[in-house]
This record gives C-alpha cells, sequence and structure tokens, in this order.
C-alpha cells in the first residue's frame, strides 16, 4: 500500500481566535504547535498587512529561546513583506534579529528565520 501525504496551507481566521491563540502560546508553550498553524495561516491568508505584521512581530519578540514559534515569526514575516511589499522598521530589525540569532545559534532561533530574511530581503530590494 503506497499512501500520499498532502499538506495544505492553513486558513486565516477571524482575528479574535488568532489574538487569544497566539497569546495562549505566549505563556503556554503546549499550545505552540496550534499557534504555528495559526500564525502561517495568518501570514499567507489574511489581507490585513498591520494585522499580520504586528502578530509576527509580538511572537518574535515574545517568544522564549528556544521556541520553534521564533524561526517561524522569522519566516512569516518574510512572508508579509512578498505578500505586501513592506515592513516597518520595527519588523524589518526584527527579521534581521532573528536571522542573526539563528546563525549564532540554532537551537535559540531555528534557520526558518534566516529564510523568512532572505525572502525579506529581496522582496523588499535590500541585497
Amino acid at each position: 500500500m503506497h499512501s500520499h501525504l498532502t499538506f495544505e496551507n492553513p486558513p486565516a481566521l477571524p482575528h479574535a481566535v488568532v489574538a487569544e491563540t497566539l497569546e495562549r502560546a505566549l505563556r503556554d508553550r503546549s499550545t505552540e504547535d496550534e499557534a504555528a498553524g495559526v500564525l502561517v495561516g495568518t501570514a499567507l491568508n489574511d489581507d490585513d498587512a498591520d494585522f499580520v505584521e504586528f502578530w509576527c512581530v509580538q511572537v518574535g519578540t515574545r517568544a522564549v529561546p528556544g521556541s520553534p514559534l521564533l524561526g517561524l515569526a522569522g519566516l512569516c514575516l518574510g512572508h508579509t513583506a512578498r505578500r505586501f511589499g513592506r515592513l516597518s522598521d520595527e519588523a524589518l530589525a526584527l527579521a534581521e534579529s532573528l536571522a542573526a540569532r539563528a546563525e549564532a545559534e540554532p537551537t535559540d532561533v531555528d534557520g526558518r528565520a534566516v529564510d523568512g530574511y532572505d525572502d525579506v530581503r529581496s522582496f523588499l530590494n535590500l541585497w
């Protein structure tokens, strides 16, 4: 028997659900898996650029060292730059910082932050 694995990007959820889920994960690491799907769905599918950036920055600045949410926040900032063509100075600095942390210590921030910063630089023409 051969099975095919499929992956579908998570959908954007109502803003109140996103906020509640991400806040809970920032307090309780046992809910990080659910929060990861919510953050990705928001970054890929929510049309409110300010809301998307806000939550990427919240997660990227408030998650504890070693949390997989840190690298994911960096990756999602890359998605945000690609989709909307802009990031605030704060978000840009965070994307750079998370990538630097990932390069210096991958157990602190995983390599997705480097990929996200590469996207930021590419889509915002910062090379």
